[in-house]
């Protein structure tokens, strides 16, 4: 397989920002080099925690200059793909451990415009994306137990994600992780395989918003000698510039 020298793209996760300034939030993620902004819902049932629905992502979009990367992290999460892509979602991720019907919901993304996205638990093997793999735009790995921001990298991450880079080989699919993920150990995670890094507390807990991205990007790029082609060039759809466009994901 081909090596990249590209940098691994960096979705900040919007959780770990305050929430009585998410406008602003927003404006710093897009001057600090951050190429898509990652959001994460939770009901409060699929994991232990609450967080934001489809009018908070609209209020976001309405305002982001970057990609809402939106990550379901709820029960029977297609009842509520059209409500998020109107909303104004470029890409929508769901868990294949909520999906009765997984192949029917990534479906049901794509024809809604959106990037599909299939997210696996710390305990979910790669391999219950076989017969999917021709409907996934995305595969996010949860390095850590879904549901709260701030906690450690599960080390046997590293390992799912060189058998997930190996099962993608040249589709055009990005490797997503989430949880735990900071300048120490970008390196080794885009190593394993990962074109995507999602942060929450290494970004916005950080002195310097600006100097973090830059700093997981660099980590990133170091790891650029490892032998997989990541396919870096993939994209999202642009985010939505005014209300008026707020009627879908493409």
């Amino acid at each position: 397989m081909m090596t990249s020298t590209a940098s691994p793209l960096i979705a900040p996760s919007i959780l770990s920002a305050d929430f009585a300034y998410l406008g602003q939030a927003l404006s710093d993620l897009a001057q600090a080099g951050a190429d898509w902004v990652h959001v994460d819902v939770m009901d409060g049932h699929f994991v232990p925690n609450l967080t934001l629905g489809p009018p908070v992502v609209a209020s976001l979009a309405q305002h982001s200059p970057l990609p809402l990367d939106v990550h379901l992290m709820i029960e029977r999460p297609e009842r509520y793909l059209e409500a998020f892509a109107q909303a104004g979602a470029a890409t929508l991720t769901v868990h294949a451990e909520a999906c009765t019907h997984l192949h029917r919901t990534l479906q049901a993304i794509r024809a809604l415009g959106c990037k599909a996205g299939v997210s696996l638990n710390p305990a979910t093997p790669p391999d219950v994306l076989n017969y999917v793999w021709d409907e996934v735009d995305l595969v996010l790995l949860m390095s850590v137990n879904p549901g709260f921001g701030g906690q450690a990298f599960i080390p046997s991450t590293l390992e799912k994600l060189k058998t997930c880079r190996q099962l993608i080989a040249q589709r055009p699919i990005h490797l997503q992780v989430d949880g735990g993920v900071n300048a120490h150990n970008a390196a080794d995670i885009v190593a394993a395989g990962a074109t995507v890094l999602v942060a929450g507390s290494a970004v916005f807990n950080a002195p310097h918003m600006g100097q973090a991205v830059q700093a997981l990007r660099g980590a990133g790029a170091a790891a650029t000698k490892a032998s997989y082609s990541p396919l870096w060039q993939l994209s999202l759809p642009s985010p939505p510039t005014s209300p008026s466009a707020m009627g879908g994901c493409a």
